[in-house]
């Protein structure tokens, strides 16, 4: 399955909110913030990094505390949400949804007005059901909220009530092309605009401050309140970035067999960045969804939207060489040769691998029954090392060795990951994909379940023996086509797109803090770099060279939400 259809009132105090005494807390010792706690804030691209409150670290003296201290760093990737969606009125961001003036959130049509109202939700809340929650019965294909006004909104239910977090909403379109035409060059006022789900991409849920679990993480440890998705669009360019900082590319697409999926735009300019409308797509957001043509690839080659693996598990698998795609389909990218982090990683004899949730549990499965269950709902680009060449079925040691078995729920003894962090065996560097249930990704997973996964494996880290020496990193891979109101720093032709948001946790995190430092997705990887001394890939450095270049900081990496001594 493809994930690419690909006001101002003060916020009430927390010590107002509901306390949910169900809710499940971390590993004994380490205290979470109780509600009401106040959070400091720290980070700008000026601050030194690593500051602490005895004296602020020198530059090497930082690079000799990460590369001394820091032995694992542990990436958990998440779905689909914006930094609005979930954390909007976090105490001490730097822009709180609540605070906003009409003029920072008003929306505009297709010809550039002001629309008078949001429009309808084309295609209903949600697209699964009927489901029923505490005695609630939620249709498929319906609106919830009638008329709403053009601003931001909270997610309710038919009857008044908070949309619940263990609802599958409908998917929104979260694609390479329309995400860049709902930015507007930062002013963020067209996703309602392009976006398949008319007004529903203006909601958030307004109940998280005492029903999500990662509000607790956050309170705790550091919320990075600029962190940015690192290209713009979906899921799977979104991994690639996350991995090498880089676009896949498809050479000469034009005279191959995806020359159909080659995108049409505005203008002979392949770098132009407006997708442009089929004949009858409606000239209004008020009537309408926009319609579009193929975007799979630009015109000059590089595949930003998704594309199937060239190895199995992929979509299609090829009959007559059953560890490959089926190779004659034009949704299918061919191997990739660019370097990976893993790459880096290598050259320097650092381990890492990639565990990916339902990996062989979806093999098997498909050996069993001859196709894949809708539960785990495993996501086959959700797999980005697999469109290596160097990680493919012709180096079958590496790949077994660096694509490895996440394993399923919520148990050691079904979760690989969860076992080898259990018994201190995971590598230096690891990524951990949960299955495609558990990743709170609209459309097929809701977020409660995605919440309770991603805090359960937490939990599992600090127990390890490995977490006296780890860094966390809690995010998502992009806003799943959720609006959120904060402008991107200007990059390059790839990113960044839109604002979510992203937890660091450690034993070195400076905690109960909210990070204003401008981070992107590879950001993780600057931290990765510079832990392990690594060579920088080629794409971060591009990144950081086009910022500089526009008069910005280049991008952080995550070192101003740690905290060494002095």
């Amino acid at each position: 399955m493809s994930d690419e259809k690909e006001g101002n009132g003060t916020l009430p105090p927390e010590t107002d909110a509901p306390t949910d005494t169900s809710r499940r807390r971390f590993l004994g010792g380490v205290a979470v913030l109780g509600v009401g706690a106040t959070l400091s804030a720290c980070g700008s691209n000026d601050d030194t990094p690593g500051k602490s409150a005895e004296r602020p670290l020198s530059p090497a003296e930082l690079d000799k505390a990460l590369h001394d201290q820091v032995k694992n760093v542990v990436v958990i990737y998440g779905e689909n949400r914006s930094f609005n969606n979930l954390f909007a009125d976090f105490p001490g961001v730097e822009s709180p949804l609540s605070a906003l003036k009409p003029e920072q959130y008003l929306q505009r049509d297709r010809d550039g007005s002001v629309l008078s109202s949001l429009p309808p939700v084309w295609g209903g809340v949600t697209q699964v059901g009927p489901q029923t929650l505490d005695g609630v019965t939620y249709p498929s294909g319906t609106q919830f909220q009638e008329s709403l006004p053009n601003a931001p909104f909270a997610l309710k239910g038919p009857q008044g009530e908070d949309l619940p977090l263990g609802l599958v909403t409908r998917d929104l379109w979260h694609v390479f092309y329309q995400n860049q035409m709902q930015i507007n060059g930062g002013k963020n006022d067209h996703f309602v605009a392009w976006a398949d789900s008319g007004g529903l991409t203006f909601g958030h849920y307004a109940q998280t401050r005492y029903s999500l679990r990662l509000w607790d993480v956050a309170r705790e440890f550091v919320l990075c309140d600029n962190f940015f998705q690192g290209a713009f669009g979906g899921s799977y360019l979104n991994h690639q970035y996350l991995i090498s900082a880089q676009v896949p590319f498809y050479p000469d697409a034009a005279n191959s067999v995806a020359k159909v999926q080659i995108a049409t735009l505005q203008s002979d300019d392949p770098t132009d960045t407006r997708l442009k409308p089929l004949e009858q797509s409606p000239a209004s957001a008020m009537i309408g969804p926009p319609q579009f043509g193929p975007s799979l690839l630009t015109p000059d080659g590089y595949a930003v939207n998704t594309m199937a693996p060239p190895y199995w598990p992929t979509w299609i698998r090829d009959p007559e060489r059953p560890d490959y795609a089926k190779a004659d389909l034009p949704s299918v990218l061919v191997p990739q040769t660019h370097e990976h982090i893993g790459d880096k990683l290598s050259k320097k004899n650092v381990d890492w691998a990639w565990y990916g949730g339902a990996w062989q549990a979806t093999i098997d499965a498909y050996k069993d029954s001859g196709g894949i269950p809708k539960i785990p709902n495993f996501q086959y680009h959700h797999q980005p090392l697999n469109y290596f060449k160097s990680l493919g079925p012709e180096n079958p040691i590496e790949r077994s060795k660096r694509l490895r078995d996440g394993g399923l729920g919520d148990e050691s003894s079904t979760n690989k990951f969860f076992a080898d962090a259990e018994a201190g065996k995971l590598p230096a560097v690891t990524f951990y994909k949960p299955q495609g249930n558990l990743n709170m990704h609209a459309g097929y997973a809701d977020v409660a379940s995605g919440d309770r996964h991603i805090v359960r494996a937490l939990k599992v880290l600090q127990q390890s023996p490995q977490w006296k020496n780890m860094v966390v990193v809690i995010t998502v891979d992009e806003n799943g086509g959720w609006w959120d109101h904060v402008a991107p720093p200007k990059g390059d032709r790839w990113g960044p797109g839109t604002r979510i948001p992203a937890l660091v946790i450690s034993p070195f995190s400076r905690k109960g803090t909210v990070d204003h430092t401008v981070y992107d997705t590879a950001s993780i990887l600057r931290l990765i770099t510079r832990v392990f001394q690594l060579e920088t890939l080629e794409g971060i450095k591009l990144r950081d060279e086009a910022m500089i270049a526009r008069g910005q900081q280049a991008m952080g990496d995550l070192t101003n939400a740690l905290h060494f001594p002095g």
